[in-house]
């Protein structure tokens, strides 16, 4: 395997290693500069109205970004510094798909969106955020190794 794809790999357990995640039933697919998380949706998600709360669109949409952005940064941990969410549809079932794109890659600062989509492809919410260096290295995260 490539540095490149060992790299991808290592995201991909980083993410499904995170405390939070074990609650949550996804899973994540990293490439080059993209993301794809599918993740199902359960009634424990639900707030008082019968739809999923806002949060988990939050969730879904900053880790897409964050994984695609963090494609790019192979030795540190990346932070969340600014993200902007818009939810556009409300969602009762699942799954959901929710795609990262990395948009522009500088040396302190990535910036990426994601969209979250229901069964039927229609986009339900979207977002977009900006993400640096924490100085925490990859290799020292749960999961990023073997």
């Amino acid at each position: 395997m490539s540095a490149t794809e060992t790299h991808y790999r290592g995201l991909e357990r980083m993410y499904h290693a995170a405390p939070i995640n074990k609650l949550l039933e996804s899973t994540l697919n990293v490439e080059k500069g993209s993301s794809t998380i599918l993740s199902t949706v359960q009634l424990d998600y639900f707030h008082a109205a019968g739809s999923m709360h806002g949060c988990l669109y939050f969730k879904a949409l900053d880790d897409a970004a964050y994984f695609a952005a963090a494609s790019r940064n192979r030795s540190q941990f990346l932070v969340t510094t600014g993200f902007t969410t818009y939810i556009t549809r409300a969602v009762s079932e699942g799954p959901l798909t929710t795609k990262g794109r990395l948009i522009s890659a500088g040396k302190q600062l990535l910036v990426a969106e994601a969209v979250m989509y229901d069964p039927r492809g229609r986009e339900v919410a979207r977002g977009s955020g900006t993400f640096m260096p924490s100085g925490k290295l990859l290799a020292e995260q749960p999961g990023y190794t073997d």
